[in-house]
């Protein structure tokens, strides 16, 4: 892909730029740099956007300032929303439909007295974002927990995957499944927690074939 000087897309119908810190490469896509509207990381490397990997309209990195997002080889990303405050990793080959949300933080305390307290921070402070450290001094904030997902992985839909879940490679998520726990390899799951439902058989065979 070609990134102009300064950082736009040549296609785009947003007047935004590729933050300096996202890696993207030559043969990825990226539909529109309004991806990058709500992205904050101040990581040396912010996002990765590996070989052949798509993005496409709707998908947002929500990333706070010590987020790290990558995306794998020929991965496919259409309309998700990647809220991140530490580490989301999307694998080689894998499919996020559209209105997936990947959180790797609540970004809020779970007592509800704090949280009000927070949300009374928030309306006077500017600018007016929601990061995991915004309430270091809150005691029931939780600390981010990386989110992975595995090489050649799809997720269906609407689903949410929770903080600190890894999701097995070649595993499939169903539609609107809200996946709160880690998803073995081969696994089709579904469900509001998302449960095991069957296991695919692979024959021992990577997804390359080999």
């Amino acid at each position: 892909m070609t990134v102009g000087t300064p950082r736009t897309l040549p296609w785009d119908w947003y007047a935004g730029t590729v933050p300096d810190n996202v890696v993207i490469d030559e043969t990825a896509y990226v539909e529109t740099t309004f991806s990058f509207y709500l992205y904050r990381s101040q990581e040396p490397v912010g996002v990765t956007i590996g070989r052949g990997a798509s993005t496409y309209l709707g998908t947002m990195f929500d990333a706070g300032p010590r987020g790290r997002i990558t995306l794998g080889d020929y991965a496919l990303v259409h309309g998700a929303r990647i809220i991140c405050d530490a580490e989301v990793q999307i694998g080689d080959y894998a499919l996020i439909s559209w209105n997936v949300v990947l959180m790797d933080s609540y970004r809020l305390p779970s007592d509800r007295i704090e949280r009000r307290r927070a949300l009374e921070r928030l309306a006077v402070a500017w600018p007016r974002h929601l990061n995991a450290d915004s309430w270091h001094d809150l005691e029931t904030v939780q600390k981010p927990r990386p989110v992975r997902i595995g090489r050649n992985v799809w997720i269906g839909f609407d689903a949410c995957v929770l903080p600190g879940v890894t999701i097995g490679e070649g595993a499939v998520v169903g539609a609107r499944s809200v996946v709160a726990a880690d998803v073995p390899a081969y696994a089709v799951v579904a469900g509001n927690p998302a449960r095991v439902i069957r296991q695919l058989d692979f024959e021992g065979k990577r997804d390359d074939g080999c």
